[in-house]
């Protein structure tokens, strides 16, 4: 077992550096105290992540002596001309904003430092959801882990205790199915559909970035406003007018051509086709894992309440992510679904205390 040195009660902060969001979990005593989200649009330029930084060193001032854990999937962002230099450039970033104190998860190989994570890149490269599944596995031997976010959904069997997924690197992910290229908030309408009904006829869909699935779940009240941080399709607003706006030129049409009412039910036809999608998906990769049938949905990211359903449906137990993880009596408010919103930086900080206590 590698052990990772670590000073008792110095802090721990879990990083998860993602394209469009950095999110963050900071761990004292074995108990998580506070979890952060900061838009972070990184195909832009990587001072997006410096301001992530200097935003979660204003909230945690005590983030100079603390020890860092972090995963990525930024990586994969068109800032980078392949997937190696971008971890590596991450790498660089990073150990430079945040010091020596900082380890990188490559599951089976540990936690390199940024010195040895060069030879580790593959491994480190969008390893996000193991450290979830890990950290699931340490409490629930046979589970399948829902992670649904903005942009992606994970979706990772736990079989003996141990992650069990067909694929390690996203390529082979989205040919198992369990890597499912949609999520609550960033997710082009079109994507979703090519036809659909409205009016009781059904519609070709325009091909054509005009809104996303935040317009959807804005419309449905299920996209907490805290997780709805990135800028719409058109960069208008996010009121309801707006939404139905840009919901109504995905066919063609204009926002005063219905009511209200009617958008809200046209968006629950978008819904259930997000739904069905990921619900084909998950019901292939419990069945191809040999997952038991009574064995537990864990839901975890911004769209847990799609997670919830598919449980609802696969007749399955569902428990949020947050139950994994001891809570601070002075964190604030609302921190037990953020952990659930950021589950794998909350996983990190959890596996690196297990480590530290394992070895002494």
């Amino acid at each position: 077992m590698q052990c990772i040195e670590h000073n008792t009660g110095a802090p721990l902060i879990g990083w998860d550096v993602g394209g469009a969001h950095v999110k963050a979990s900071l761990l004292v005593d074995g108990a998580i105290h506070d979890v952060a989200q900061w838009p972070a649009p990184l195909w832009q330029g990587l001072e997006h992540l410096d301001a992530a930084i200097d935003a979660a060193r204003a909230r945690w001032p005590d983030l100079a002596r603390a020890h860092h854990a972090l995963t990525m999937t930024a990586e994969m962002t068109d800032l980078f001309p392949d997937r190696e230099a971008g971890v590596l450039g991450l790498v660089d970033r990073l150990a430079n904003r945040l010091g020596p104190g900082l380890r990188f998860y490559a599951g089976d190989a540990g936690w390199p430092t940024a010195a040895e994570a060069g030879a580790h890149w593959r491994a480190i490269a969008s390893a996000n959801w193991l450290a979830t599944a890990h950290q699931v596995g340490t409490r629930y031997p046979d589970a399948l882990l829902v992670d649904i976010g903005s942009t992606t959904t994970d979706l990772i069997p736990i079989v003996g205790g141990q992650p069990r997924p067909r694929g390690r690197c996203d390529a082979d992910r989205l040919a198992s199915g369990e890597l499912v290229y949609l999520g609550v908030v960033r997710t082009p309408l079109c994507a979703l559909a090519r036809q659909i009904s409205f009016d009781g006829r059904i519609r070709n869909v325009m091909n054509e970035w005009f809104a996303t699935s935040a317009d959807l779940f804005r419309l449905t009240g299920e996209l907490d406003p805290g997780h709805d941080q990135q800028p719409t399709a058109d960069g208008a607003g996010k009121d309801e007018a707006a939404t139905c706006r840009r919901l109504a030129r995905m066919i063609g049409m204009d926002a005063r051509d219905a009511d209200p009412g009617t958008w809200r039910e046209f968006a629950t036809r978008w819904r259930e086709a997000m739904v069905d999608e990921i619900a084909r998906h998950a019901t292939r990769v419990a069945h191809d894992s040999g997952l038991p049938v009574n064995a537990p949905v864990i839901g975890a990211g911004c769209g847990l309440f799609l997670g919830r359903e598919f449980a609802a449906r696969a007749r399955r137990a569902f428990v949020p992510f947050h139950q994994m993880a001891a809570l601070a009596t002075t964190a604030p408010p609302g921190t037990a679904a953020w952990v659930d919103i950021c589950a794998p930086s909350a996983a990190l900080v959890l596996l690196l205390a297990q480590r530290s206590q394992a070895c002494g």
